[in-house]
């Protein structure tokens, strides 16, 4: 039987950032990753070298998950998305420039005179919004109380499609939202270099110098609670006794392997869960047919189409990758070869001539983008403690409060690790 402070079931950011902040206390730390690879979503394929991430993949450089890997001293390489480029606009089978700023905004197409004037008071109003005061509405009832105009309604929801990688404006509570959008404005989005594996690395390569065990094909099969410890079955027979569990898996595996785990409010985070999903082609391309759309987002479609290679580096000898995503609603049902014609379709509206420079692709017919999120649906939010059962912790994207995607997977890895910390402390002053 091995013996642990804290074991963390599953090697993703949640479980890396709460592995990190737990082994730089101090504490002797287990990381247990089913897969062969580190990462979850966040991990980078490497085709013939030519590095490919799962989707498109931008971190939010005043994000949370940005100022808590800087807080444990993470920096990363790499190039801001949103700097000096023309974002697009998708509508009706032709492309426009989205007016993002004063001149984009007079030379814009898209939108009458009138209409211009209210998303400049639009975009002004997002950069001062005080978000803190947004009630508790869905992103949908926000945005047609403020937004008269349907055609500034339509640019402003394809942009929170954008920055939340979500589908679902009458689920989605406005404030999450909101605040993503205005980080975007203010600060922009980092693109990495290496792809995001870059960032698992760091983090396992920091976690593992401050003495956690990071270990992979280490398969959970069941958490057994007891009130002062944990018992940890995995599939090969390991067992591991901790005081401690965070569980950093998705949350129908979480239930799962928690042995009466229906008895407790997992049950209700689980059940309450709305995972979101998307399709995306990835693609590592000799060069783009046309150099001007380097960004794009669909206003009557729920798409989004990037050159990652505009601001990282993926690849040595010059190859560009660039990745096309459809957000699916939740509520609808999928159709993968609709799916898939469609990101071809506008491939070739973008780029036409696009299939003769691909070097090497990857289809994701329905990649997983976050098991959860904010919405006007949720009872409570998860975590970080299960309050019926002592020691058993959560984490992961499904976890997050206010935050979302990446945010919330980092933030709630470290709540996880700073509510064990405060419990030791307690129970150190107690005996003390």
């Amino acid at each position: 039987m091995l013996t642990y402070d804290v074991a963390i079931i599953g090697g993703g950011l949640a479980g890396l950032t709460a592995a990190s902040f737990l082994a730089r206390e101090g504490q002797k730390v287990i990381v247990l990753e089913k897969s062969k690879r580190l990462g979850g979503r966040a991990m980078t394929n490497d085709k013939n070298g030519v590095l490919l991430n799962l989707g498109p993949h931008g971190l939010y450089l005043s994000g949370d998950a940005a100022n808590i890997l800087t807080e444990l001293g993470i920096f990363l390489p790499g190039g801001n998305a949103t700097k000096d480029v023309h974002i697009h606009g998708i509508l009706n089978g032709s492309v426009h420039v989205i007016p993002t700023d004063f001149s984009s905004i007079m030379s814009s197409t898209l939108l009458s005179w009138k209409a211009k004037f209210m998303l400049s008071k639009l975009i002004v109003k997002i950069m001062k919004l005080n978000v803190s005061s947004i009630p508790e509405v869905s992103l949908k009832e926000w945005g047609d109380a403020e937004i008269p105009d349907p055609m500034v309604r339509h640019i402003f929801y394809s942009i929170c499609r954008l920055t939340s990688y979500t589908n679902a404006p009458t689920l989605q509570l406005a404030k999450p939202v909101l605040k993503q959008v205005k980080r975007s404005l203010h600060a922009g989005v980092l693109y990495v270099d290496g792809g995001w594996g870059t960032i698992v690395q760091k983090l396992k390569t920091q976690a593992e110098a401050r003495g956690a065990e990071v270990v992979t094909n280490k398969n959970v099969t069941t958490i057994e609670h007891h009130d002062e410890y944990q018992i940890i079955q995995c599939s090969d027979g390991t067992t591991i006794h901790v005081p401690n569990c965070i569980i950093a898996a998705p949350p129908k595996e979480a239930m799962n392997m928690l042995n009466g785990a229906e008895h407790t409010s997992l049950r209700l985070w689980n059940e309450q869960a709305i995972p979101v999903t998307a399709c995306c082609l990835d693609i590592g391309i000799k060069k783009l047919p046309n150099p001007q759309h380097q960004f794009a987002i669909g206003i009557d479609q729920a798409l989004f189409f990037t050159n990652q290679s505009r601001a990282a580096k993926l690849s040595e000898d010059g190859i560009s990758v660039v990745s096309i995503a459809k957000y699916h609603n939740p509520m609808e049902e999928l159709n993968v070869n609709a799916d898939k014609k469609q990101l071809e379709s506008v491939m070739d509206l973008l780029h036409p001539g696009w299939r003769k420079e691909v070097v090497v692709q990857q289809f994701l017919p329905k990649l997983t983008v976050s098991y959860d999120f904010p919405h006007v649906k949720r009872k409570r939010n998860p975590g970080p403690s299960i309050p019926e059962m002592k020691g058993i912790f959560i984490a992961g994207d499904w976890a997050g409060h206010e935050e979302v995607l990446a945010d919330a997977a980092v933030a709630s890895g470290k709540r996880a690790a700073l509510e064990i910390l405060h419990v030791n402390e307690m129970v150190l002053a107690k005996e003390g």
